[in-house]
Parts: C-alpha cells; structure tokens; sequence
C-alpha cells in the first residue's frame, strides 16, 4: 500500500479509514436477510458472494450507483438510474435497515 503521507499519525488515519469501509462491506453482507422458500439457496449465495467479494468490486456494485434524489412535499425519494446484478440486494438490504434491528 502507498499512503501519500509523510507521518504516522496520517497514515494511521488512512488504516482506520480502510478497516471502517472493509468493516461495512462485511457488515452489509453478514445484516442481507435470507428469506425462506423459493429464493432461500440464491439469497445464501448472494449473502456469501458480498462477504468474500472485493473492496472494489462491492464498490462498484452496490455503492456507486447513479442515482436521482427528488424532495418532494413531506419526503424524499430515490431513484435509481440503473440496474445492476446486485440491485436486488441493494434493495433487500435497505429494507431490512429501515426496520429496527433486533438481537
């Protein structure tokens, strides 16, 4: 790894800041929910493929999607711009974040 700083103190920062975003990745794939029935084997396979995939590749999977943000009276909508294999994913997971987490 090439860090453009001189001190350690930045480039402990640029370590933290890489183990937080790594952390997320691996916390969105471990928090996809598993629906039983038909699609169970698929959504395990998906929840898997998210926590092995790349930095990079998750990037650009499921965080860097063009999207439209509109505010419109009372409340703010999305729209995403385009489709993606993980889209479906995106979604499922977003869905379950809007609900309270239970233990």
């Amino acid at each position: 790894m090439r860090n453009p700083l001189d001190n350690l103190h930045s480039n402990w920062v640029y370590m933290v800041a890489s183990s937080l975003s790594w952390t997320l990745k691996a916390w969105c794939g471990l928090l996809l929910p598993v629906q039983p029935g038909l699609w169970e084997a698929r959504h395990k396979e998906q929840k898997r493929s998210i926590v092995r995939m790349e930095f990079k590749t998750f990037l650009g999977a499921m965080m860097r999607l063009p999207a439209q943000i509109v505010r419109t009276g009372r409340r703010i909508v999305y729209r995403l711009m385009s489709w993606n294999p993980w889209t479906g994913c995106l979604l499922r997971l977003a869905e379950s974040l809007r609900r309270p987490l239970r233990c």
